[in-house]
């Protein structure tokens, strides 16, 4: 296929991008598409049932409002993630790490609208109004959840003792709001890919076409990178800060967990509602504002 029947391919395709006369065919296939990945992923234990289901009503309501950009933002933080949480998981360091987070294993429904609650909002509200600056706010989240994923996951393996991001004291591996240099620079990249995904999207001319403007591809991976890492950042603050941390009387060690080894745990600091998924929620919607500020930002500058 050359240039040009690559052009009119998209061209003809332009349902799969957005705009309301591809709806029902999109619906159709969010349906099918969210049903099978959901049945997939709990055969492969990534996600429980609950999660399952709310993944397949995301991925349904991302494919239908949005189309494929908005869909495939979001499938490659999840396969991504998915991948990585079972990279190495027998690895010691990871297994202990783990043992302080509130929640390990499958991803449950609360995760799963954590983490892509806030964009679906903005996909909605893109299919209301197109416009560059919902865009760039989506690959703001998208970024910093899929950055806060990598961070831990691989963070995890880092020999580094991590450190507080609040006062740089080493604290233990796992505890929340401690980053090490590896678990940063796989932020970063994580950050890198959702922007390159979605840039590489929205430069098609399919994409352009059906939503009426044209998409920068790097500003939309430079916005995803910046953003994202920000946001990676925002969340380990908010982790060190406003996330309720308990202290297991039996170990002593500092976890996320209201109980551990067997046994109730006291609260040390943080929120008493405030849990690991609206800490994510709340990071993600602080990238999502960097990113609309980046992009307004650029606008006004250019």
């Amino acid at each position: 296929m050359n240039l040009l029947d690559w052009q009119s391919w998209l061209h003809d395709t332009n349902w799969m991008w957005g705009g309301s006369e591809g709806q029902i065919p999109r619906a159709i296939i969010g349906v099918v598409g969210g049903a099978c990945v959901g049945w997939l992923a709990v055969r492969k234990r990534a996600l429980t049932v609950s999660g399952a289901l709310a993944a397949a009503v995301m991925g349904a309501w991302y494919t239908t409002f949005g189309g494929l950009l908005w869909f495939a933002t979001l499938l490659m933080f999840f396969v991504t993630s998915t991948l990585l949480s079972r990279w190495k998981k027998h690895h010691r360091r990871k297994q202990a790490a783990e043992q302080n987070y509130e929640k390990k294993g499958a991803r449950d429904a609360g995760q799963v609208w954590a983490n892509g609650g806030i964009g679906l909002i903005l996909c909605s509200a893109h299919a209301i109004s197109p416009s560059p600056y919902l865009l760039a706010a989506f690959v703001g989240v998208m970024a910093a959840v899929n950055a806060d994923t990598w961070a831990t996951e691989v963070g995890a393996l880092s020999r580094q003792q991590p450190r507080s991001v609040v006062t740089g004291k080493r604290v233990s591996t796992g505890t929340s709001g401690g980053v090490t240099l590896l678990g940063s620079s796989a932020a970063a990249m994580g950050a890198i890919v959702i922007g390159l995904t979605a840039g590489c999207l929205a430069g098609a001319a399919g994409y352009q076409q059906s939503n009426g403007y044209a998409a920068s591809i790097g500003l939309l991976i430079g916005i995803g990178a910046l953003s994202g890492l920000a946001g990676a950042f925002i969340d380990s603050y908010f982790g060190a800060t406003l996330q309720a941390m308990f202290r297991c009387s039996t170990c002593g060690s500092e976890t996320e967990r209201a109980s551990h080894c067997g046994q109730a745990t006291t609260p040390v600091r943080g929120w008493a509602w405030m849990n690991n998924d609206r800490v994510n929620m709340l990071a993600s919607i602080a990238s999502g504002a960097i990113a609309l500020g980046l992009s307004l930002a650029v606008h006004i500058s250019g």
